[in-house]
């Protein structure tokens, strides 16, 4: 066994007990027993009992979205489901007492503590693989040798396993995204479902069903709550967090990921200019840059630029949107991009939290929208700009490469009483020949007529709530 000798097999076994009361008393611990399951629990779980297919589940998104409280609220269902819990075994890989270790010795480890011959019908969870040096190799020869154990592992420097499941766990893993809470589970979470209920909007000659709310006022009071501090479940429901979001976010999320995951992923060097870079990109979120710009401002070369943004946006901290023109079409050189937070209450965190009041609000609430749609995969979300306008979300068809629709958000009532102030919709309109467009408001709903096309009016809140809804529904096959 490869295990380093500063650390006897009995102290290992004796954390692995610890780490596995179930085995014992057949609950996991109160802490994690006690919180709200998210809507993406009710996607998560199916792919846990898979037997069909032989593969690991690797569970991936942003630190503390939830990732480990899902591995526990799995462990729970399991053995509500008669699942027998000596046969459920859980692995916090970042202890460092299990540093010399590879996953097959942790495995051997648990079958000794339990005196079990086989593994076969167990569930093994690893939480935090990702600080095991070449982990996906060691995970595809677990799948390999082991056909009739279940593999469910989680991860967070996204980056990295990003790439390396592709590459090597190729038919041996199969990815889950857990994305930042989205403003519907925020709702669901907080117990505020009862401000929601099933309507209908009109969009063009339709009327879709649509998730609205009978009291906007406190619906968007919630909205900006959620910009504040809306992403990290467990901060939603702890307000001595919210009061220090700062060191709670910054130490957790930022520090962690730009200090140390990022740099030893990818050997940065200057870790500082990491840190600086990301925080002005965190303060500038939803504005077009440019990389001369970005270099011009941040005083870093262009190059190094380009790599940062490609880890950051690994690693789920940003979101780069490209830039179509008037008829979506891509441009040859990429010369100027927005940039997101994936999570706007990042920028809370680095900085204050915004009233709605604030010239930052419209930055923020465009891209709390952009953090709704994070959620659906392979979706071609550009910006349109060309020399007389923008629109603000262009969803491409990627086969026809052809709009789909453009959506203009806004954090304003005043182009509800003025549509005709909205010169770039309407022209990207009539350039698309679209008859109909979606405008989001603070708190104005209805449809208006310019000319022969239809705008229909919602607030920013109840679009970004449907959003999440939505791909909620699509992803349950719905």
């Amino acid at each position: 066994m490869s295990q380093s000798s500063l650390i006897p097999t009995e102290k290992i076994i004796e954390r692995l007990r610890y780490e596995n009361p179930w085995w014992v008393n057949k609950q996991i611990p109160d802490t994690y027993k006690s919180m709200s399951r998210r809507l993406y629990f009710e996607l998560f779980f199916p792919y846990v009992i898979e037997e069909k297919i032989r593969r690991a589940l690797v569970l991936m998104g942003p630190r503390r979205v939830g990732k480990t409280v899902m591995l526990f609220h799995s462990i729970q269902k399991l053995i509500e489901e008669n699942t027998n819990p000596q046969k459920i075994f859980f692995v916090g890989i970042d202890n460092p007492i299990y540093v010399h270790l590879s996953l097959e010795d942790l495995l051997s480890l648990c079958k000794q503590s339990l005196n079990q011959d086989n593994l076969d019908g167990c569930y093994v969870f690893f939480d935090e693989v990702q600080y095991l040096k070449d982990w996906e190799r060691h995970l595809k020869a677990l799948v390999d040798n082991y056909p009739n154990t279940k593999f469910i592992v989680s991860g967070s420097a996204a980056a990295a396993l990003k790439w390396h499941s592709t590459e090597s766990g190729a038919g041996r893993f199969t990815d889950f995204m857990l994305p930042p809470l989205t403003f519907q589970e925020y709702i669901h979470l907080k117990g505020m479902n009862h401000l929601i209920y099933d309507g209908k909007i009109t969009y063009g000659n339709n009327q879709i069903p649509y998730c609205l709310t009978h009291d906007v006022k406190t619906f968007n009071k919630e909205f900006i709550h959620y910009l504040n501090f809306g992403g990290y479940p467990e901060v939603v429901l702890n307000e001595r967090i919210q009061s220090d979001m700062g060191r709670y976010v910054k130490s957790d999320i930022v520090d962690k990921v730009l200090l140390r995951d990022l740099p030893s992923l990818y050997g940065i060097k200057d870790v500082q200019e990491l840190n600086r870079f990301f925080t002005y990109i965190a303060y500038n979120s939803g504005n077009e840059f440019s990389y001369e710009k970005m270099s011009q401002e941040s005083g870093i070369q262009k190059d190094t630029l380009k790599k940062y943004l490609e880890y950051l946006e690994a690693a789920f901290l940003i979101k780069v949107l490209n830039k179509v023109d008037i008829n979506a079409k891509r441009l040859k050189r990429v010369t100027s991009f927005k940039v997101y937070l994936t999570n706007p209450s990042l920028r809370t965190a680095l900085f204050s939290p915004i009233i709605e009041t604030d010239q930052e609000m419209g930055n923020m609430v465009e891209t709390a929208v952009l953090s709704q749609w994070m959620h659906r995969e392979k979706l071609d979300l550009t910006y349109a700009r060309w020399k007389e306008g923008e629109v603000d979300l262009v969803l491409v068809d990627d086969k026809k490469f052809k709009p789909v629709w453009g959506v203009e958000i806004k954090w304003s009532n005043r182009y509800f009483d003025k549509p005709n102030e909205l010169k770039s919709l309407i022209a990207f309109c009539k350039s698309n020949s679209f008859q109909k467009a979606l405008v989001t408001s603070i708190d104005q709903s209805g449809y208006k007529k310019i000319d022969d096309l239809l705008f229909s009016f919602l607030p920013a809140s109840v679009y970004s709530y449907n959003i999440g809804d939505i791909t909620l529904k699509m992803k349950n096959g719905r």
